[in-house]
């Protein structure tokens, strides 16, 4: 056996490492949109501190945007069940 050639249980693990990578940047590229998507849509000025109503807008966008994230994929999952 060569060097270059994995042996099926390494092939498994680099699948499985690679499936985890993409896992990861998936949720990377998500937070990021979230933190764009609330901020262009709650702060409208830039302080050295948030004020209430920007605090509870972007806890409300947080929690829309979960909710909703939560949804489609529930809905997915329901549909792939079928």
């Amino acid at each position: 056996m060569s060097q270059t050639q994995l042996t099926e249980n390494d092939q498994r693990e680099l699948a499985q490492f690679i499936q985890m990578e993409k896992a990861k940047a998936e949720i990377q590229e998500t937070v990021h949109t979230l933190t764009d998507t609330c901020w262009d849509k709650c702060v409208f000025k830039v302080n050295n501190k948030l004020d209430r109503s920007e605090e509870a807008c972007l806890s409300n966008c947080v929690d829309r945007f979960l909710d909703t994230s939560l949804f489609i994929v529930n809905r997915l999952e329901s549909m792939r069940g079928q």
